[in-house]
């Protein structure tokens, strides 16, 4: 059976706490940072996921406040799958830079960032990051990065503009956030890792565009 949670809940520290503490069990890490960071990269990604959508189809764009959201909630504590509540959208043939769904996003993710970064410990400018990256590899997994870059301009405040490189003909997000991943026991560091030395990065991505 899916459980699922209204949206204010994701801002609900005790709450926070238990979910972060069963993504550290579920990936044998007991430090929250660590937890809090990867919990934070899938949820990110599910909130920003129906609204890059949205831009990069020219489509009516939701508007993703806390109040029309149902989150839905994974055994391990993670958030892949957001739903919007019926009337959540803006008005059939309202235009896209309207402003109202950009705003509702920011509003969204700095509300949840704050008790987020309060119950693991990661720092908010951090958080952010992750929103940023996880828009980007949104729009790339919908085949028009530029929209994700304007999504992010168009949100603002203090989220970042994501970027991409081209590497071996394929695009990739230029990170700037990390998920930490490579703190786990028995866990190696993501291959765009901004970690990375340059060289060593571009080397793998290289590696990985010819197998694609």
């Amino acid at each position: 059976m899916v459980n699922s949670v209204p949206g204010v809940t994701l801002t609900h520290a005790d709450w926070l706490t238990a979910r972060i503490a069963e993504m550290g069990r579920s990936w044998g890490t007991a430090t929250p940072r660590v937890a809090g960071t990867l919990w934070w990269c899938m949820v990110a990604s599910a909130l920003v996921e129906q609204l890059v959508r949205a831009y990069v189809d020219g489509m009516p764009a939701p508007r993703p406040e806390l109040r029309s959201l149902d989150c839905e909630v994974r055994p391990d504590g993670g958030v892949d799958r957001v739903h919007l509540l019926p009337g959540a959208h803006t008005p059939a043939g309202n235009p896209l830079d309207t402003g109202a769904p950009a705003s509702a996003m920011h509003d969204t993710l700095a509300a949840v960032i704050a008790p987020v970064a309060e119950a693991s410990g990661v720092g908010v400018a951090a958080l952010w990051a992750i929103a940023a990256d996880a828009i980007g590899n949104r729009a790339l997994d919908a085949g028009d990065p530029v929209a994700g870059a304007r999504l992010a301009a168009e949100i603002g405040g203090k989220l970042p503009v994501p970027r991409f490189v081209e590497v071996g003909g394929r695009t990739f997000v230029r990170r700037i956030s990390c998920c930490l991943v490579f703190e786990v026991p028995g866990c190696q560091m993501c291959t765009s890792c901004p970690k990375r030395p340059a060289a060593q990065r571009a080397a793998l991505l290289a590696a990985l565009a010819a197998e694609s």
